[in-house]
């Protein structure tokens, strides 16, 4: 019978639902070996100190500030209502969304400051209570376990705060968005106690580093030309990659070989400036892994 190891790290992730897929592929993509069956609730890493358990993902806020686990990955959106005692540690760019407040499209209200008085629907109450208090809106909030945006037709509530993801949902239900209330995304969040613990601090800090490594790849691409020689210096500024570009020379004396990196977020204007500046030759790859 397999059980939970208990010199291991205990790492809680969402059992079913939105984040499972990407959150269980980055888990493999950073080397993890386990197990993810259906019926199962835990499983042991093979090739490293950590055993998975998987929950609900509203539970993951509470297991990790109890010190069920040590460790959880969970949108920061229920962590922010969940007001739990625990430590986020880095985002993982993936599950993005917003928390909106959102009103009927023909209800002539534009802007939050219309609510006031009015009935709020939500599945996040902790956190529309403080958004309107913090701008000194009294607004009555109704919590609403699901199909938050069907409440203001029922006449439940004059307006809702919920996640959107691409908005298609609040056109479905002729909901129009009118401000932001949180910008979400996956994080991991810690126990604080785990985090001052010598033995489990050290093994947090291995499997950051692995995340670290796999999110700093995404950011960039590795980019291969031939670059006219009177070119080298103009492009080695344009690209200096993270430290310096690498550069080797060609049997022509007239081209050098520059192997760098280059961001994700630059990269179209960074090839259309090359090749005015005559590079030729240019490969570009995917990075795998990237530790800087």
């Amino acid at each position: 019978m397999v059980k939970l190891n208990g010199d291991h790290l205990k790492l809680a992730i969402q059992k079913d639902g939105r984040l499972t897929e990407d959150t269980r592929n980055l888990l493999r993509t950073v080397g993890l070996q386990f197990d993810a069956y259906k019926q199962r609730l835990f499983s042991n890493c093979r090739n490293f100190p950590m055993d998975i358990l998987f929950v609900r993902d509203d539970d993951i806020p509470e297991y990790v500030a109890e010190g069920v686990v040590d460790l959880g990955i969970v949108g920061r959106n229920l962590m922010v209502e969940a007001e739990k005692n625990v430590q986020e540690l880095m985002p993982l760019n993936y599950g993005q969304c917003t928390l909106m407040v959102a009103v009927p499209a023909d209800s002539g209200i534009s802007d939050v400051k219309q609510l006031a008085g009015c009935k709020v629907a939500t599945s996040y109450p902790n956190s529309t209570q403080r958004f309107f208090a913090e701008r000194d809106i009294p607004v009555n909030v109704i919590p609403i376990s699901g199909s938050v945006e069907i409440t203001p037709a029922l006449g439940v509530a004059a307006a809702i705060v919920d996640l959107v993801s691409t908005g298609s949902s609040l056109k479905l239900n002729d909901l129009v968005a009118i401000d932001t209330v949180l910008e979400s995304q996956s994080i991991i969040i810690a126990n604080p106690n785990s985090l001052s613990n010598t033995h489990k601090s050290s093994i947090i800090e291995r499997l950051l580093t692995r995340f670290r490594g796999v999110l700093s790849a995404a950011e960039y691409k590795y980019v291969m030309m031939n670059v006219p020689s009177h070119e080298l210096d103009y492009v080695s500024n344009l690209m200096p990659g993270l430290k310096s570009p690498t550069v080797l020379p060609t049997a022509d004396p007239e081209w050098m070989a520059v192997h760098t990196a280059i961001r994700e977020d630059v990269f179209w204007e960074a090839i259309e400036e090359l090749k005015r500046r005559g590079a030729q030759g240019i490969l570009v790859s995917s990075i795998e892994k990237m530790f800087v």
